[in-house]
């Protein structure tokens, strides 16, 4: 509903734009910051995302890059996202230190998020075995086959729907590395069709041996997505647990204070919510005494008179 926002940093660095200059400007180092290589379609400089980015390569020290976030690269909504991953790819043998990547880091303004035409961003993985961190934003056309990397912690998935092909992929892939895995599951309007079922290897705790931070977020099946949650085996590893951005309501909040404890946790994150207050008030005591910290920011009321049937997620087109 409210759209995604800029990254302001990622893989822990500040996120700087990249700004094409002949004067020699001043910049930061290569290495302390995220680099969001982006072209405005519509702006006044006719230039391609092809050159751009060489524009980048030639300008910014490639040796030394660790962060890379992929913004605009065109009419996104026409163009999909494999010729900024081709091009990224071709330089690889220069981006010797890159260690996270993001896809489609576009704001409402640019593009809805339903109407980024993504790609198979696995090839990242296949092209940089050094990769610690992927992020991608978008849903539509987006492919994650089943894929093998020894080396990445972090994957993140924003959609506004997200297709149970993608989640099924990511959940058959091996990442022995993967210490965080944030999805935003969306609705079932934009192609957001994960059930229960499809979650079932993440939930059991077996897949991601070092996983400790788990968000299946911005859900229109948060109620159920909360349920499972409350006994799924991975939970009892996790330092963070995000349900946030979706349409959690008191009866998911009862189903997780009434399933296994959730003392350990250091965060639950359940921001952008429709609980009571009087259900805002037992959650936050049965855990913020033991240390918890708990989000309930962002309390939402539904739509019309509607009930149930009139709560929404944070972001769905």
């Amino acid at each position: 509903m409210y759209g995604a926002q800029h990254l302001h940093e990622f893989g822990g660095l500040p996120a700087v734009d990249f700004q094409h200059t002949t004067d020699g400007g001043s910049r930061p180092a290569a290495d302390a910051a995220a680099w969001r290589v982006s072209v405005d379609p519509y702006g006044d400089e006719d230039r391609s995302w092809e050159e751009e980015f060489a524009h980048f390569l030639d300008e910014v020290d490639p040796s030394g890059v660790r962060a890379l976030i992929i913004g605009q690269w065109g009419e996104a909504y026409e163009e999909n996202s494999s010729v900024p991953i081709g091009l990224v790819i071709a330089a690889a043998d220069r981006l010797t230190s890159l260690e996270a990547v993001f896809v489609g880091d576009l704001e409402a303004e640019e593009a809805e998020i339903t109407w980024i035409q993504q790609s198979d961003v696995t090839a990242l993985l296949a092209a940089f075995p050094a990769l610690t961190e992927l992020g991608g934003r978008g849903g539509s056309d987006l492919l994650f086959p089943p894929t093998k990397h020894e080396r990445l912690r972090s994957l993140t998935i924003q959609a506004g729907g997200l297709p149970v092909e993608v989640v099924r992929g990511v959940l058959d892939s091996e990442l022995p590395a993967l210490e965080r895995l944030d999805l935003w599951l969306g609705v079932s309007a934009y192609e957001g069709n994960t059930n229960i079922a499809d979650l079932a290897p993440v939930l059991a705790g077996t897949r991601f041996p070092r996983l400790n931070h788990l968000g299946l977020r911005n859900s229109e099946i948060q109620n159920e997505i909360a349920a499972a949650t409350a006994s799924a085996p991975v939970v009892a590893r996790l330092r963070v647990l995000d349900l946030s951005n979706g349409t959690l309501g008191d009866e998911g909040a009862a189903a997780l204070l009434e399933g296994q404890p959730l003392t350990h946790l250091e965060v639950l994150d359940l921001h952008h919510h429709f609980l009571s207050d009087a259900m805002e008030e037992r959650v936050r005591s049965a855990l913020e005494p033991h240390g918890v910290r708990v989000d309930l920011s962002e309390k939402c009321e539904p739509w019309g008179d509607r009930g149930i049937e009139g709560r929404y997620t944070a972001v769905s087109e």
